[in-house]
């Protein structure tokens, strides 16, 4: 049996195989209809979630599956006190699979070592958040056509966005990666991921203004500033509108950078911006499902080659 907690779980040979399958699901959704039937998924998300959640269930629906689960902590016995080690056990008597969101790092980690069915981290505080990553990366293969040899900017909430450290995490194991580094002092990339960085040998510049490197980018990765993760609302408010991406910044791309957001947009994306070719945001949570699906059957051991 086994799980994701993250990106780093999967070898790059594996990750090829997973975006190959889902590449195949895009082409073929009619192929894998039933390739889950009477398996069910249980969402576990002791915090909101739109997109991940719904991505999640949307992809065990398409393969034939059903879903339980609760959205919020809440809804849920953790209300009453119960473990999440408990919870997971119990869990594992209802569905054969579950997707876990939890405020606490490294409590997906914990329902892991406790569980009888596969666990996917579906996000875990500011740590990781492994399915948002290989959601990204397969956008980035299916619109660069390669995982390798361009630039890459991360832009917003570098200190506490799971999203973008997951992403420099896993993006490291492909060849020719510069990164550009584009946040305010008060949110710069952590120590340890620079020191990564140095220790690997591979090019990173820390910048303030995104006007300055707009056309040395190949993608742009846009996150929010997340009001969640501050202690106090004066600092949040200070920085939350930082960086606004619009079409006068969008004119000093390339012709063929292409944008990228996990999702949800506050207001660090103009929405003129949304009928650019360039702007990927919304594809990006497509190919979230398709990744999702190939990632459901991989961990359940289904043979897809008898599809």
């Amino acid at each position: 049996m086994r799980h994701l907690m993250n990106p780093l779980d999967f070898t790059v040979e594996e990750l090829d195989q997973l975006f190959v399958l889902a590449g195949d699901i895009e082409k073929n959704r009619e192929k894998y209809a039933h390739a889950c039937d009477g398996k069910k998924l249980a969402t576990c998300f002791y915090e909101p979630s739109t997109r991940t959640r719904l991505s999640f269930e949307s992809a065990m629906l398409n393969l034939g599956g059903s879903v339980i689960g609760f959205s919020d902590a809440g809804s849920s016995s953790a209300s009453k006190g119960e473990s999440v080690s408990d919870t997971i056990r119990v869990i594992s008597c209802f569905a054969d699979i579950c997707a876990m969101r939890h405020p606490k790092e490294g409590a997906p980690m914990v329902a892991a070592s406790h569980s009888s069915i596969p666990v996917i981290n579906a996000g875990d505080g500011g740590h990781q958040h492994p399915t948002q990553t290989l959601t990204d990366l397969m956008t980035i293969r299916s619109l660069k056509g390669r995982l390798s040899d361009f630039t890459i900017g991360l832009c917003g909430d570098l200190k506490f966005g799971r999203t973008v450290h997951s992403l420099i995490n896993a993006l490291v194991r492909y060849p020719g990666i510069r990164f550009l580094f584009i946040s305010p002092e008060e949110l710069r990339i952590p120590d340890y991921i620079t020191d990564m960085l140095k220790e690997k040998n591979i090019p990173y510049e820390e910048k303030i203004r995104l006007e300055d490197v707009m056309g040395d980018l190949d993608l742009l990765y846009m996150t929010r500033v997340q009001k969640e993760r501050f202690f106090n609302e004066e600092d949040y408010v200070r920085l939350k509108d930082f960086y606004i991406l619009d079409e006068a910044k969008m004119k000093l791309a390339k012709p063929d950078m292409i944008v990228l957001h996990p999702l949800p947009r506050v207001n660090e994306i103009s929405v003129e911006v949304d009928d650019d070719p360039r702007a990927a945001y919304f594809r990006q949570v497509q190919y979230g499902v398709y990744v999702r699906m190939a990632l459901i059957l991989t961990l359940l051991g289904i043979d897809t080659a008898s599809l």
